[in-house]
């Protein structure tokens, strides 16, 4: 995979330092910030969350960013190698790349449904535009609002009633058992009229909007997914062609953009991440057009801000386990991409950029979202809030609707469709990525070479498991796995990683790892860092993990409530990524006789991976293990050749010395 400009001829390098920012950029930018952040800040205060919401990622996702990104870059090791500043926590690494690989499973199936839509786009009008499609519900199925108002006939003559509401077709008619109906603002006039009273005695003095269920919803529910009324084993039926032929499309451009690692990768993020601006400017500029789209962002982030939000706790919650999420900390990911820099690469400023380009995109991303939601409100009559949905229901139901509601509707669909493709084309290379370099982390020797190989196996093998979630009850096992895999598991790696890098190996200890590569800094400079590293984030992020196993709730659907056995394979599934942590500690224990110092200290071969990035501080240290077992690796194919025809070694008795080695 190393070019031969690279400076780690072993591992290799980033061809170029945008490469690198981009696959950062792309892996922390996902779907979150497109259908969760801007229906979190609508729901929390609107501009008033943008408080909390700064102040978390100063304190608890910048300090969390920065360590990973110096401690991948300063090792050049992956997430699982790297803990070779203290054995002892080896088992969080390895829960880190349990719980990418969980989450890259049912990550893709998402990435399957845009690449759905985007095909179902194709076309002269969209799918869900109608409710005259064979999977609608001619009954409930209603692109249009309806003024309704419930009548009580208690008292009236029901029989001159009941005959008026059937030559209606009324569906709400048979009075003879039930005095209280639904109607229709006209229904009620009329009905009114033929009793000649008042429709204030029948009780239609108010009148609320109201419908079926939307065309757009139908589709995704009866068409899109096939969905079950639940989650029970009976009800998976076949796999979902269409899902599953749309998953392996997204396989299959997965697995060669990171043919070759990030040499590949690295350029296919040209693409996936600049093209994702384009569409969301495309999208604000449209919306920003069209009317209602000034009450969209109204209920955004404008007059309908809420301050007196900041005093509820849950507000602050929310805004800390956005930004931790949104920055894709404690997955493993950071550490991977950053282990392919160059040792003095400043990843500082590499963590104030992303960062940075994360929370705007998040922000920018809420006005192209809530504009044309504001338009959809206006046309249906309705106020924003009764429209706006957050996750699959933005993503694949009512921005959809939104979109339908658009001249040229289907060229707005592709772009829309496309873009959350590319959203999510680039986490899922960087969780491939983490699995992949924490494998070959682990056998260098035999995989190094056979990227590509072990690249297709993974593929393979998470196709294959992620078929369940193409059934008829996948969305309930992605909804699921979601919601325990990605949830308070990360907090106990990320509080984890804050206590052993900044109490067990010594957080002046890495201050001065980092100064190695970025120069020195002044005392000053550290201070705001060891006060996040040391206290700060530490006290915030063990609070949440708490808060979250305090109030944790079983995951939901929709209505639909989980039945204990899903609840109980979501907690197999916590518990598989988790029990590392322990068996990991207590092996390194087994390995230091029960000494708990020295399992916690350093390993002999931990430092800077090449010997000129040493210095004096770890001129000492062992050769790396990868970098002996690479080394055997070149002997073994050395051998494998003709002495006289191998290249690399001119001479007999060198040939000879490098094989003893």
């Amino acid at each position: 995979m190393a070019n031969e400009g690279d400076e780690n001829q072993d591992r290799g390098n980033w061809d170029r330092k945008a490469d690198y920012l981009l696959s950062c950029i792309g892996y922390a930018v996902g779907l979150g910030n497109v259908w969760r952040f801007p229906y979190l800040a609508f729901e929390n205060g609107g501009g008033a969350f943008l408080i909390p919401y700064v102040i978390m990622l100063t304190f608890a996702g910048l300090p969390i960013f920065f360590m990973e990104v110096a401690l991948g870059q300063f090792s050049s090791l992956g997430p699982t190698a790297v803990w070779k500043f203290s054995p002892i926590f080896k088992g969080v690494g390895v829960c880190m790349v349990v719980l990418s690989a969980m989450v890259g499973i049912y990550y893709n199936v998402i990435i399957a449904y845009t690449v759905f839509y985007f095909f179902s786009s194709l076309t002269s009008m969209l799918p869900w535009e109608s409710c005259d499609n064979w999977w609608n519900n001619a009954t409930t199925c209603s692109t249009e609002f309806r003024q309704t108002c419930t009548v009580n006939l208690t008292g009236i003559d029901q029989t001159a009633a009941a005959a008026f509401l059937a030559q209606q077709d009324n569906t709400l008619s048979g009075v003879g058992t039930n005095v209280h109906l639904e109607v229709t603002e006209g229904d009620a006039d009329q009905l009114a009229n033929l009793l000649s009273i008042n429709r204030t005695e029948i009780g239609c003095v108010n009148f609320t909007s109201s419908r079926g269920t939307s065309a757009s919803e139908e589709y995704w529910n009866n068409y899109a997914l096939n969905m079950a009324d639940n989650i029970f084993p009976e009800s998976n039926g076949t796999v979902n062609t269409h899902l599953a032929l749309s998953l392996i499309v997204a396989w299959i451009v997965v697995f060669y953009s990171l043919i070759r690692g990030i040499k590949s990768s690295g350029k296919v993020v040209y693409f996936t991440a600049l093209f994702p601006y384009v569409v969301l400017l495309i999208l604000l500029i449209r919306g920003a057009t069209l009317e209602g789209a000034y009450d969209g962002v109204q209920y955004y982030i404008g007059s309908q801000s809420d301050l007196s939000k900041l005093a509820d706790a849950e507000v602050w919650k929310a805004a800390a386990t956005q930004i931790f999420f949104s920055l894709s900390a404690a997955w493993g990911g950071l550490i991977a991409l950053s282990s392919y820099n160059k040792f003095h690469n400043n990843c500082f400023h590499d963590a104030l950029i992303v960062c940075s380009v994360n929370c705007a995109t998040s922000l920018f991303a809420g006005f192209a979202i809530f504009t044309v939601v504001g338009h959809m409100a206006f046309r249906l009559g309705k106020r924003v809030d009764e429209v706006v949905e957050s996750g699959f229901g933005l993503a694949f139901v009512a921005y959809p609707e939104a979109i339908a509601q658009l001249p040229v509707s289907p060229i707005w669909a592709i772009l829309f469709f496309l873009m959350l493709f590319t959203l999510g084309l680039d986490s899922q290379f960087t969780i491939l990525e983490t699995v992949s370099t924490a494998i070959i982390d682990a056998y260098p020797r035999q995989l190094r070479s056979r990227r590509w190989q072990l690249m297709l196996l993974l593929s393979v093998v998470m196709f294959l498991l992620g078929l369940v979630c193409v059934t008829n009850t996948g969305i309930y096992w992605v909804n699921l796995i979601d919601h325990y895999a990605a949830g308070w598991g990360l907090l106990l790696v990320a509080v984890f990683e804050l206590f052993g890098v900044s109490y067990v190996y010594g957080g002046n200890r890495f201050i001065e790892d980092i100064e190695m590569m970025i120069g020195k800094k002044s005392w000053g400079f550290w201070l705001f860092w060891r006060a996040c590293w040391f206290v700060i984030s530490p006290v915030l992020l063990t609070g949440i993990l708490i808060w979250s196993l305090v109030t944790f709730a079983s995951p939901k659907l929709g209505d639909y409530e989980y039945p204990p056995f899903a609840n109980a394979l979501g907690w197999l599934i916590i518990v598989f990524a988790v029990i590392f942590i322990p068996l990991f500690a207590i092996l390194a224990l087994v390995r230091n006789k029960w000494n708990i110092f020295s399992a916690s200290a350093a390993s002999a071969d931990w430092g800077p991976y090449l010997k000129q990035h040493r210095g004096s501080r770890y001129a000492n240290m062992a050769e790396p293990v990868e970098a002996l077992e690479i080394m055997k690796e070149k002997a073994d194919m050395a051998n494998a050749k003709n002495g006289s025809e191998n290249p690399t070694y001119n001479k007999e008795e060198d040939y000879m010395t490098s094989t003893k080695m």
